[in-house]
């Protein structure tokens, strides 16, 4: 694997896993089975309030191929095939949606030591693209995000990032929505033996001159069950708590309450992973 600044993507994404990842207010089953020949199928069932929703996903991979099919609840098929490598440092990526005929798109990354470089092509007349680039080493990175709709002959999306990375600090900023928004966070390694980490995250909107500022930690239990709190400026504070029950398989417990409201009903999520 090349080590090198990594993808636009990547920037500030420590911090985001952090705040953000598994986090859920809906109740959430997912089933991963395996056939003789290797093949993954995954049934995931979401139940949001009184709606519930569900998809069949099977991934199959063979040598460098990857093909991953999903089809929903509302007889969308979504198809993804990924090259891994064929050339050094390069992955090609390849996806539509059916029925939709527009949302064929091909998208090319490449990672080199001092740069990483994703763009991607609708497969349409007109079709929108989408260009990131960052360049620096595994300590500093710079880089942009593009995406031009040759349409209208506009941009569509234009930020920019930078991040800093050290053993146990990493800290970035990225202007978003055409520089509009500014966000920058932090996250920081306490312990790597417990995993234990903070992190927090400033939104700033220069159009309307709001902010949300939001924290939050982990910490491992055990070697099995992890914790982890967030709260932010305007009073939600969400925590939850993760276990491995078996190899591979987790089942997390989350919750939120609105601390400005606490007449309200606190919100309650339970996701459930099975892989045998």
């Amino acid at each position: 694997m090349v080590k090198g600044p990594g993808l636009y993507s990547d920037i500030g994404k420590k911090a985001r896993d952090l705040l953000y990842r598994d986090y859920q207010s809906d109740h959430k089953f997912t089933l991963t089975t395996y056939t003789a020949n290797g093949v993954a199928i995954t049934s995931t069932g979401t139940k949001k309030g009184e709606l519930f929703l569900a998809d069949v996903s099977t991934k199959l991979v063979n040598k460098n191929i990857t093909t991953d099919v999903k089809v929903d609840t509302n007889s969308n098929l979504f198809t993804t095939i990924t090259v891994d490598e064929p050339a050094p440092g390069l992955k090609a990526i390849f996806s539509f949606r059916v029925p939709d005929q527009r949302s064929g798109k091909v998208e090319l990354q490449y990672l080199h030591e001092y740069a990483g470089i994703s763009t991607s092509l609708g497969l349409t007349a007109n079709p929108i693209v989408n260009f990131s680039g960052v360049i620096g080493n595994s300590t500093l990175s710079l880089g942009t995000d593009l995406s031009f709709d040759t349409t209208s002959g506009n941009f569509t999306k234009c930020n920019a990032g930078v991040s800093f990375t050290n053993e146990d600090l990493i800290a970035s900023v990225n202007l978003n929505d055409k520089l509009d928004i500014l966000n920058a966070s932090y996250y920081h390694t306490v312990s790597p033996l417990t995993n234990t980490a903070v992190g927090a995250e400033l939104n700033h909107s220069f159009s309307s001159n709001e902010n949300t500022l939001t924290i939050g930690t982990q910490h491992a239990l055990d070697p099995l069950t992890s914790v982890k709190a967030r709260v932010n400026n305007y009073g939600k504070a969400s925590a939850l708590i993760q276990h491995e029950w078996r190899p591979r398989s987790i089942v997390t417990l989350s919750g939120e309450v609105d601390t400005s409201a606490i007449e309200k009903s606190a919100k309650l999520g339970l996701g459930l992973v099975l892989k045998p």
